[in-house]
């Protein structure tokens, strides 16, 4: 048995031994501070990533299944009296969304929503921006709630009044010195009356919000859906080439509230089925968060397993090079070793004291390297702008790993040196 004296004893010599040769002790921890550091800053970014995407899917809604129109593949124009032209005519119809309502069990709430692209004027600021024409319970329904003032009510919906809410980063552009509540904006000919401002979406600040290119645009402003069928009807008509170009799209989205979560995917067959025997042509898609929320989960399992994987040969050559310094050392050492042995420590010692050494390396370098390792996310996040998240996991499981790699590399060289015949040893020069 090894008592604490002894203990005590082998882990100054360990000390000493170390010190004695700084730089190859410090250099033989490199490996191991940078396999450590490496496994806690990639498993931080790819936490960081999973997370923003899952919260950009859990915002949707995780029992919502999203219906959005849809410009089928082969465009077929059909005659429009109404027009001196040709009309497109695709995309989800009142119809469709008095079917879903009243034909599918498990459906609680449905959100209309009609989607236009144009100007929002504010005196001599303009923002390029889509106006959506909803309800009054579109931010409970999509997770999104107002920062300030109110979205429009149902009474709103009834008059068709010009009111609006804007989104967070328009908000700024349009009104950069003073509140927009209870200010008009411009859309066309018309002017609204600014009654709300929504939130930024999860994780995203306005500035931010602002420059993302990933949406199809930057911008949102809503109004009450009534509105939007009376101010710019079903028709949307663009001039290109010196040809006008004309859609009838009745609604954009359609967003389904199911009862449960466990009925999400069979309402979502449902829909399928019911739009495919009304629709000739596929000019819709079917948008289920729940399904792309356990897609993002499984991708975030491979993704961490993939990056431990890298970091975690990082530590494998930290750890042979922990075992080549030792076999060194033990060279070195021989005479040192035979000395030891003739005034009677026995093969245990001799193993305890070249396991320590090596512990030592491996340990130290593995909490250089979780300082490291939680530095770096942090200055990710500041210069990257990059969302980044160190679980309490990744530290101790690096850690623990790199303790474990000082032990198992540095039991072979310790057992060579124990093994080594006393006689023999003293002769070394």
């Amino acid at each position: 048995m090894f008592t604490p004296a002894h203990l005590r004893r082998t882990l100054r010599l360990a000390v000493k031994s170390l010190w004695l040769h700084r730089l190859r002790s410090f250099l033989t921890m490199l490996g191991i501070v940078f396999g450590v550091c490496s496994v806690i800053a990639m498993l931080a970014i790819g936490e960081g990533a999973s997370f923003e995407t899952q919260e950009q899917i859990k915002n949707l809604g995780s029992q919502n299944i999203i219906v959005r129109s849809v410009k089928p593949p082969e465009e077929q124009k059909v005659s429009d009296k109404s027009s001196q032209g040709f009309v497109l005519q695709y995309g989800l119809t009142y119809p469709d969304l008095r079917r879903l309502q009243s034909s599918i069990p498990g459906v609680t709430v449905v959100v209309p929503g009609r989607i236009l692209r144009e100007y929002v004027w504010n005196i001599s600021r303009r923002v390029d921006c889509e106006i959506m024409g909803t309800v009054p319970w579109y931010p409970q329904m999509r997770n999104h709630p107002v920062a300030r003032g109110r979205f429009f009510t149902e009474k709103d919906m009834e008059a068709a009044a010009n009111v609006c809410v804007l989104g967070a980063a328009m908000a700024e552009i349009l009104f950069p010195l003073g509140s927009p509540l209870g200010r008009d904006v411009r859309v066309g000919g018309s002017y609204y009356r600014v009654v709300g401002v929504m939130e930024p979406p999860a994780g995203v600040a306005p500035a931010a919000e602002a420059s993302s290119s990933s949406k199809p645009a930057a911008h949102r402003m809503y109004i009450p859906l009534e509105t939007a069928r009376r101010r710019f009807g079903e028709i949307l008509a663009r001039e290109r080439s010196g040809s006008i170009e004309a859609e009838r799209v009745q609604l954009h989205e359609v967003t389904v509230k199911v009862a449960s979560r466990e009925a999400v995917m069979a309402v979502a067959d449902a829909v399928k089925e019911a739009l495919e025997r009304h629709h000739k042509k596929k000019d819709y898609e079917i948008v289920v968060p729940l399904e792309l929320l356990r897609r993002a989960e499984r991708t975030r399992q491979i993704f961490n397993v993939v990056l431990g994987s890298i970091a975690a040969i990082s530590l494998l050559v930290g750890g042979i090079g922990i075992m080549n310094i030792m076999l060194a050392t033990v060279t070195e050492r021989t005479r040192e070793i035979g000395i030891r042995r003739a005034m009677g420590a026995r093969r245990r010692d001799i193993v305890l004291q070249f396991v320590v050494e090596s512990t030592l390396l491996a340990g130290l370098g593995g909490l250089l390297g979780v300082l490291l390792g939680i530095g770096i996310p942090w200055l990710v996040t500041w210069f990257a702008n990059l969302k980044t998240i160190v679980t309490v996991w990744s530290p101790l499981l690096a850690f623990t790993i790199s303790a474990l790699v000082g032990v198992v590399f540095g039991l072979y060289p310790a057992r060579r040196a124990a093994q080594m015949d006393p006689v023999e040893a003293l002769r070394h020069e």
